[in-house]
């Protein structure tokens, strides 16, 4: 019999597009701006620091893209709307959340967005998510989970884990609006007008909060003007890759923003339990298994 005649099975190969790569860089860069928003948050409220942070990102990437905005459409508008308001919920429930429960529950709470978003792919965008990517799912929610500890894994439905919850689900929301809009509106022009109007609501909700302006700090400045450019460079990024990358891939490599931020919380001198290690793994697990594909020869 000929090699050629012969039946040999198929081998297993991991895929990983430019635009994966780019959203891996784009997680990278999440998990490294952790600490830095911790330290941000001792000279200044949640919702001015993030309102400053998406209005800086908005000049930014404003300012070096003139001459695409003077095409901007009634689509680029409403897209750019729609995913903004998404983006701005996804923070302020979260921070309202954060008011009445522990940190850990809420990194639990917040992780639902995981699962949310396969099942608003499918009743939202119709479209079914392979079974290799449901498994990384599953693999991933539970690496949040040990996370988050055993003390952050339970829910009794208060006041702050249901605005959590709603955090959770706008955050997949916004995961899903993206792709909805992707390759129909102009990314970069998108990007500017949902940076836009996330920084306006964060300023106004400032007002039902209570929330004072702080005083001067070059420590605010600085920071600002950096997580400005790191935010205008990293939404630019999902808006782009997204065009090709479905949600819930995009999604798995999103979940991994936790273990970069262990891991530069390590670098920082703080230390990793084992649980918080196997869960890292598995996050990772559940990225690798999702973009396993059987390649026939």
């Amino acid at each position: 019999m000929s090699i050629s005649s012969e039946l040999v099975a198929p081998t297993p190969r991991w895929r990983f597009s430019k635009p994966e790569l780019v959203l891996i860089l784009v997680t990278i860069v999440w998990g490294g701006t952790f600490l830095v928003v911790q330290h941000a948050l001792t000279v200044t409220g949640p919702f001015f620091f993030v309102g400053l942070r998406f209005a800086t990102a908005a000049l930014l990437l404003g300012a070096s893209s003139a001459q695409s905005m003077r095409g901007l459409t009634w689509l680029d508008m409403r897209a750019g709307a729609a995913i903004g308001v998404a983006l701005m919920l996804g923070y302020s429930f979260q921070t309202v959340g954060l008011q009445t429960i522990p940190s850990s529950q809420s990194a639990f709470i917040t992780a639902l967005y995981v699962p949310f978003v396969p099942l608003l792919q499918l009743l939202v965008l119709r479209r079914m998510p392979h079974p290799l990517t449901w498994l990384g799912i599953v693999l991933a929610f539970v690496g949040l989970m040990f996370l988050a500890g055993p003390e952050g894994t339970s829910i009794s439905f208060q006041p702050g884990e249901l605005w959590t919850l709603a955090s959770a689900v706008a955050i997949a929301g916004e995961i899903i609006l993206i792709s909805a809009f992707a390759g129909k509106a102009n990314a970069r022009r998108v990007t500017v007008v949902q940076l836009a109007v996330a920084s306006v609501l964060c300023f106004a909700a400032m007002i039902p909060a209570g929330e004072a302006f702080p005083p001067f700090s070059w420590l605010l400045v600085a920071t600002a003007v950096g997580m400005g450019l790191a935010s205008a460079v990293i939404q630019y990024a999902m808006n782009w890759a997204q065009r090709t990358v479905s949600p819930t891939r995009a999604t798995l490599i999103y979940a991994g923003e936790p273990v970069w931020a262990g891991i530069f919380g390590r670098i920082a001198g703080e230390r990793l339990g084992v649980l918080a290690i196997i869960g890292g793994g598995l996050i990772v697990l559940g990225v690798l298994v999702s973009e396993l594909r059987w390649k026939k020869r």
